[in-house]
This record gives structure tokens, C-alpha cells and sequence, in this order.
């Protein structure tokens, strides 16, 4: 009997945690970027760039820090695409984070999303099927996802089936500008 095959990857979802943000600010979600972080965010932006990756959606937590890491990011990567921001990103949990990616519409190829940890960490962790690639998946198990972490996943099927273990992690990065 034939060996299964995967089905081939139809969409790409990069996971991003913001870039280094100020200790303080007027609220927690007003802490703008820290000069590091407007270069670690321009830098993973080049990093994406050089991969091919161009999204055709954006969804991106409302927070100051996080809306400033796509401004850097986008620039860095030379994408003119406007975010969807979400104000319920900023204290969502993994599960609520997977239920506004299976939201896009199946037209949307390849979406970033850009968000805070633990959730965006632990969104990539739950989706990774460990069948991607093993360094980047290694990277993604062993680090503690440090701000300007980027993961891309390879996901087949349409958006609203994602779900735990449904998608391959491509590329894991840490980005220092």
C-alpha cells in the first residue's frame, strides 16, 4: 500500500512577536519601540523579504509597540500593505488568536500575524505538526521566543480548518538589526 502524501502547502502564515519595546509608558499598551526594536523589526522584515515572503494580509494587535514593529517591518521588507488591527490581539490567548486566523478569507495566501507573547509563541507551538523543518522547528521548541521572533508556517487547506498540529513550520528567525 502507498504511503500517504501531504497535501501541498495552499497558504503561508507568519507568526511574529513584536520587537523591543520601552519599559515604561502611559499603559502597558502604549509602550512605544525601543531604538533596538525599530532596527530588530527592520531586520526581520529584510529577513522575510529575502525569503519571498509578501503577505497579502496583515492582522496585527492593536498596541502601540505592535503597530510600530509592522511600520518597521513592512518598511524593512518594502511591503505596502495596511494592517487589520485588532484590539483583542493584545490580550488574546493562543486559542483566540487561532480563531481570528481561521476568520481570513480564503483568498488571503500568505497573512502575518503580529501579536504578544506567550500567545504568539505558543499559537506557533500548537500549529507546528513537526514535519517541517527540523532546525527552525528545534529553534522554536528550545527558545523562549525573544522579541522579532518570526515563524513562518506552510499550511494546506483553507483558513478555517487550521487547528492544532495542521501546519509545518518553514523558517524560524530571531531578528537583530
Amino acid at each position: 500500500m502507498p504511503e500517504p502524501t501531504r497535501p501541498e502547502p495552499t497558504r503561508t502564515l507568519v507568526v511574529v512577536r513584536h520587537a523591543k519595546a520601552e519599559q515604561g509608558g502611559p499603559t502597558d499598551a502604549e509602550r512605544p519601540l525601543a531604538e533596538s526594536g525599530r532596527s530588530d523589526a527592520a531586520a526581520a522584515g529584510a529577513w522575510l523579504r529575502d525569503r519571498g515572503i509578501r503577505p497579502d494580509h496583515a492582522l496585527v494587535s492593536a498596541a502601540l509597540r505592535t503597530r510600530q514593529t509592522w511600520q518597521h517591518l513592512a518598511d524593512g521588507a518594502g511591503w505596502r500593505l495596511e494592517p487589520e488591527l485588532d484590539e483583542g490581539l493584545y490580550a488574546a490567548d493562543a486559542d483566540t488568536a487561532l480563531d481570528l486566523v481561521r476568520l481570513l478569507d480564503d483568498a488571503v495566501t500568505t497573512a502575518v500575524v503580529l501579536g504578544h507573547n506567550p500567545t504568539m509563541h505558543s499559537l506557533a507551538a500548537m500549529l507546528d505538526d513537526g514535519e517541517g523543518d527540523v532546525e527552525a522547528t528545534n529553534e522554536l521548541t528550545v527558545t523562549t521566543f525573544p522579541t522579532s521572533a518570526v515563524v513562518v508556517l506552510d499550511v494546506a487547506g483553507p483558513w478555517a480548518d487550521l487547528g492544532y498540529g495542521r501546519a509545518s513550520v518553514r523558517a524560524f528567525h530571531v531578528a537583530r538589526g
